[in-house]
């Protein structure tokens, strides 16, 4: 098992910036990937950031050049830094992990965390 724990939500003015963190109980290193998600009410949850072993980064169109994901193996924490926040970016934002098996690495197993939650006000 594989526990995530988000914080750093809250409510920021539209334009202004937040830094979530996602501490793990075990190495993100040796998870194939590691993404942030979010979910507004109503909406469905949606892909936000993912980083990959490897170190190479994707991002949903609406967040490209306002959003970094990063991360500290020796902390076992990932991070999303929020910039240019807009209305819209309000919602619950969730970590989630996802690890491939040892002896089928076709077999992704993911985990998710509790959610934090943000809030953008214009």
């Amino acid at each position: 098992q594989v526990q995530l724990v988000e914080s750093g939500g809250g409510l920021v003015q539209a334009g202004g910036s937040l830094r979530l963190s996602c501490a793990a109980s075990t190495s993100i290193f040796s998870m194939s990937a590691m993404g942030w998600y979010r979910q507004a009410p109503g909406k469905q949850r949606e892909l936000v950031a993912r980083i990959f072993r490897g170190g190479t980064t994707n991002y949903a169109d609406s967040v490209k050049g306002r959003f970094t994901i990063s991360r500290d193996i020796a902390k076992n924490t990932v991070y999303l830094q929020m910039s240019s926040l807009k209305p819209e970016d309000t919602a619950v934002y969730y970590c989630k992990a996802e690890r491939a098996d040892t002896y089928d690495p076709n077999r992704i197993s993911d985990y998710w965390g509790q959610g934090t939650q943000v809030t953008v006000s214009s």
